[in-house]
């Protein structure tokens, strides 16, 4: 998944790719939709 995203921002020069892909970076899993993923907000959902 990071080849692919890395090669789209390559094409597209796309900031939110670069995002996507440093995202995935740090993460480790190179898996965008993983269960074991936590989200983290700044507010607790109502």
């Amino acid at each position: 998944m990071k080849e692919f995203t890395w090669k789209v921002f390559c094409e597209t020069g796309s900031i939110d790719t670069y995002l996507l892909f440093k995202e995935l970076e740090k993460d480790g899993t190179g898996n965008p939709l993983d269960p074991d993923i936590s989200v983290q907000t700044d507010s607790p959902i109502q």
